[in-house]
């Protein structure tokens, strides 16, 4: 088997301001390709994001060097057998996702079938993805609201915990009018008591759900027992035991933390399994991972809208068949991711 690793940079329109306090300008990105002797494709993606996962640039290509040498070395194993050798050389998962990934849309293309039809036999057609607006000012954030609403999002995620979010929640539900959902991301920038407050205190304005108000299985489950507003992980759903854990209503799901689709799908089961609703979203990952992302919440059937619609944030993302239309994202219907 042959293999090689691109190194690509997306830069973002307009640069990403988050509670973390450095705004988000680019993404970098690996791309592995990966033949065999019938001299079919597969192509994966790796992206991590050092900010959110704390895994390095230069980490991920080290494990991606790594797995280049056992794929090149391992023509007589096939699919999980090699992920796991490579499991064996480097275990990152933001590595491992695009090992996965590229042996995913192999197998779709030999098979001549979406990768969602590998998955499943009864999936969706088009996945719900909600729009994101980071932290913007007040006028920016409304203005960002009416924009998503005008092409037909049907849930809107806006960034808080970072000044003046009463008015800026307000702002951005005057702007949707109520039949929009309004979720909110705090990136775990509050302590339990100020999460409290800060949910009880913006409820009136119909929420959806809130996205870690706080790091940690802990602090996360006192909150959820001391507001009536849905509350979800993303972060805190890292942690040994998170997914099993109910501490949440609902887990935000990403496929570079799960280490690929294969992960993804075993996460949402223990999520499912928990009495908790997994969704998926990115870490502004690019085309093949946003790709990846929609053909597994379409086999899982996710229903929440998840946060998958970002290549548009992009200024040179390339073509590609995942543009978002009323508030959803088409499974794309050609042989493996894309």
């Amino acid at each position: 088997m042959r293999a090689t690793i691109t190194r690509r940079s997306l830069t973002l329109r307009t640069p990403l301001a988050t509670s973390y306090g450095q705004p988000l300008r680019s993404r970098e990105l690996f791309e592995l390709v990966i033949e065999g002797a019938d001299g079919v494709p597969g192509r994966g993606e790796a992206a991590p994001l050092e900010a959110y996962d704390g895994v390095s640039s230069q980490r991920t290509l080290a494990a991606l060097e790594s797995y280049k040498e056992v794929l090149e070395g391992s023509d007589e194993l096939e699919g999980g057998a090699l992920l796991d050798a490579c499991r064996e050389a480097n275990d990152l998962p933001q590595a491992l996702a695009a090992v996965d990934l590229a042996l995913w849309d192999r197998a779709g293309r030999r098979a001549g079938k979406p990768v969602a039809e590998l998955l499943s036999d009864d999936v969706l057609a088009h996945v719900p993805v909600n729009a994101t607006i980071g932290a913007e000012d007040r006028a920016g954030a409304a203005a960002s609201a009416a924009a998503a609403r005008s092409v037909g999002f049907r849930c809107v995620k806006l960034k808080v915990g970072v000044g003046d979010d009463a008015g800026r929640v307000a702002a951005v539900r005057a702007a949707l009018g109520p039949e929009v959902a309004l979720r909110l991301d705090a990136n775990g920038a509050w302590t339990v008591d100020e999460a409290v407050r800060a949910i009880e205190s913006l409820a009136a304005s119909g929420l959806e759900l809130v996205e870690e108000p706080v790091h940690g299985l802990a602090a996360c489950r006192e909150v959820r027992e001391r507001v009536a507003v849905r509350i979800a992980i993303d972060e805190t759903a890292a942690e040994p035991g998170a997914l099993a854990s109910g501490a949440a209503d609902a887990v935000c799901l990403k496929l570079g933390r799960c280490g690929g689709i294969s992960g993804l799908l075993a996460a949402a089961t223990l999520v499912r399994t928990s009495g908790s609703e997994p969704y998926v979203a990115s870490t502004f990952d690019g085309p093949l991972g946003i790709a990846a992302a929609v053909h597994a919440a379409a086999a899982l059937r996710i229903t929440t809208a998840c946060g998958l619609a970002t290549l548009e944030h992009f200024e040179d993302a390339g073509t590609h068949p995942l543009s978002v239309r009323d508030g959803q994202i088409a499974v794309p219907a050609g042989p493996g991711l894309m």
